[in-house]
């Protein structure tokens, strides 16, 4: 099954990542044969898209962070309710 998974994943990637020939005559030159569509109208485009881009980054970075180390070291914090060995009998 994860064969089955991974070959499709793969397929998808290596069929999604090309423009049509009408896309591509449409798109700059930067984006020439990876999307699909007109392309960017103006240059405020390219400002949203990097808005974006850097803000999913804060974001991942962020939420990598906090996953890995949380921090929260004091006594009375939530989480100690459940690692607590003795907690009204349940373990």
């Amino acid at each position: 099954m994860k064969q089955l998974f991974l070959l499709f994943l793969l397929a998808c990637a290596h069929t999604a990542g090309y423009a049509c020939s009408a896309c591509e005559k449409q798109q700059p030159k930067m984006l020439q044969g990876i999307t699909h569509g007109t392309g960017p109208q103006s240059n405020w485009d390219y400002v949203i898209i990097w808005s974006i881009a850097i803000i999913v980054l804060i974001t991942l970075f962020y939420s990598l962070k906090f996953l890995i180390s949380p921090g929260e070291k004091s006594a009375d914090h939530i989480k100690r309710l459940m690692l607590k060995k003795d907690n009204n009998g349940l373990q």
